[in-house]
């Protein structure tokens, strides 16, 4: 037994390392990057599946107080945080991709990503994980205000079609999921937990793959504005996770790394099925920049969580 979970407990140990791998692999690979990104829906749903049989329905659902924080971070980070950056654009006039993009990625509820990132920075999924569920849940709400403030993000119809759709791909994950936790896996153990986090692990990475499809064209057609979009991406997602962990640090010690991994990694690819393609087609070389740091987190913040 121990000889077949060896690749995997390999996997956990080095995750932050694959990731690293997955987003070279995008970028030097195209052909294989724009495979992938064709396999997206499925990948995301096996991760998410794996995270949350990581996590376990207990932990998941959490208590009644921790429930109450899902809700109350939730309306700050997915309506407060937006509607604050879709008034200073109206106030300044600044209106490009960038910032488009920007108020994209501050409506957008946490990446499927977002427990499994914060368990390769070895703290509780959990928190995360009830972020996650929450956040999308309530997307349909939240963002209705937003998109009113900026009509030229023609939403409607289109982002509920697309929440309801993420909301039963992940109810349906997480429920396979915790159902299998609750018959098969009652018990794992270290190792157990081990291995299925270096599944999650191999997941993540091969998801970083296709998320860096539309990295490699903008390096040799548009530096200028590659770099542009990356730092503003690395600034945008590092600020927003920084800031609320040294927010929530004392006040929710063991919840806040998960709640700031989860404000900082936003679903903004959930767009791309939501919006007008004439929307989202300038957006796209932002949305590619805002997955490096987001997939870096594992390894370039792992000190300062600590």
């Amino acid at each position: 037994m121990n000889a077949l979970l060896a690749p995997f407990l390999f996997a956990a140990r080095h995750g932050r390392w694959l990731l690293v791998l997955g987003l070279v692999a995008g970028v030097a690979l195209p052909g294989l990057a724009a495979f992938i990104e064709r396999q997206l829906p499925v990948a995301v749903a096996l991760l998410l599946f794996f995270s949350a049989l990581r996590v376990g329905p207990r932990q998941a659902v959490g208590a009644a107080g921790d429930l109450g924080h899902s809700l109350y971070f939730v309306l700050v980070l997915q309506l407060v945080c937006p509607l604050l950056f879709a008034a200073m654009l109206i106030a300044t006039g600044w209106q490009s991709p960038l910032a488009f993009g920007l108020a994209l990625m501050l409506t957008a509820s946490p990446v499927s990503g977002s427990p499994s990132l914060t368990i390769l920075l070895g703290k509780d999924g959990a928190p995360s994980l009830r972020l996650l569920i929450a956040g999308t849940a309530l997307l349909p709400l939240t963002s209705i205000p937003v998109f009113w403030l900026l009509p030229d993000l023609v939403a409607g119809e289109g982002v509920f079609g697309a929440t309801l759709r993420l909301i039963a791909l992940i109810g349906i994950a997480a429920g396979l999921a915790f159902l299998v936790r609750g018959l098969v896996f009652k018990n794992p153990g270290p190792a157990g937990l081990g291995a299925i986090e270096g599944i999650a692990a191999l997941m993540l990475a091969v998801i970083v793959v296709g998320l860096m499809s539309a990295i490699r064209p903008a390096i040799t057609e548009n530096p200028v504005g590659l770099a542009i979009n990356l730092a503003a991406a690395f600034a945008a997602n590092f600020g927003l996770q920084a800031v609320t962990y040294l927010v929530l640090k004392r006040p929710l010690p063991q919840q806040s790394t998960g709640i700031a991994v989860s404000a900082g990694n936003r679903n903004i690819a959930l767009f791309l099925a939501a919006l007008p393609a004439g929307v989202m087609e300038p957006l796209l070389l932002f949305i590619g920049c805002y997955q490096v740091p987001m997939f870096l987190t594992p390894i370039l913040l792992r000190r300062f969580y600590r």
